[in-house]
């Protein structure tokens, strides 16, 4: 991949304790400049103590100056000048779980465009110990500041790649003996059908693919899951966003992770021990 293709969109201020102390703990990639509020040194004293075991310039500046650098006042009297945010090639990301002994767990996004959908995700992601997030390269929102933003220091763990085709990249993925689960919201649970995700055991090499906010996963992206799942919902609103239903898928494998490892897929006994 070239290194044009690699670069992130644009990732050169981080604003906000978290994303800023998380990226003076990880060292994941070089901080030109940490700069604080005159008035708040106090209250950042950890971060600057950080940044000077690092050999990172620190500078004192009023607040104004800091609203300016970060685009708006969400910066809580912190800024830091950072290198760009690079994407990760595929193979590296498909390394990972090897290298842990853990059974491998992807994040892939099918035109997800909402940076905020996209930065809390990975944030959820990062927390729940998935090894990586696949993403298009088009129609969909990448390492932009806004999805760095969101993320709150995720990103300083967390790889991304961008890939051109989903697809492909999917299927690579299944050559790497990941089961592939497609969330939807909609469609009646059954054998056939989409089924809850509790009825399924997930605790065996898995990718779950979330579709974009309005249209939800593409049809041959759809076609190319092994296995289809849907959060059945109790109240009357119609759809969980995406953020929040991959949330909850997450937070569903991380439950059965806590148990002993099983088969994955539609014919695996669920968590009461019936058959689906």
């Amino acid at each position: 991949m070239e290194a044009e293709e690699r670069r992130a969109d644009r990732a050169l201020i981080l604003a906000g304790r978290h994303p800023v102390l998380e990226a003076l703990r990880s060292r994941a990639r070089p901080i030109e400049e940490v700069l604080v509020e005159v008035e708040a040194r106090e209250r950042h004293a950890d971060i600057l103590a950080l940044a000077r075991q690092a050999g990172v310039r620190c500078s004192r500046v009023p607040r104004a100056a800091l609203t300016t650098l970060a685009g708006g006042g969400h910066h809580q009297g912190v800024v830091a000048r950072v290198a760009p945010r690079e994407y990760a090639d595929l193979d590296e990301v498909l390394a990972i779980p090897a290298a842990r002994a853990e059974p491998a767990l992807f994040l892939a996004l099918d035109q997800v465009q909402d940076p905020g959908n996209v930065g809390n995700l990975l944030r959820t992601a990062e927390a729940l110990g998935v090894h990586g997030v696949v993403v298009p390269r088009h129609q969909a929102a990448g390492l932009t500041p806004h999805v760095v933003r969101a993320a709150s220091g995720a990103l300083e763990y967390l790889p991304m790649a961008r890939v051109g085709n989903l697809v492909q990249a999917l299927e690579r993925l299944k050559q790497e003996g990941c089961w592939i689960v497609g969330a939807v919201a909609e469609g009646p649970e059954g054998r056939d059908g989409p089924q809850a995700p509790w009825r399924t055991d997930l605790r065996g090499p898995v990718a779950l693919v979330l579709g974009s906010e309005g249209r939800g996963l593409r049809p041959l992206v759809a076609r190319t899951c092994d296995l289809l799942v849907r959060i059945p919902l109790a109240g009357r609103v119609g759809s969980l966003n995406v953020a929040a239903a991959g949330a909850a898928l997450l937070y569903e494998i991380r439950r059965q992770r806590s148990r002993p490892s099983g088969p994955v897929g539609k014919n695996a006994v669920d968590t009461e021990g019936r058959g689906t």
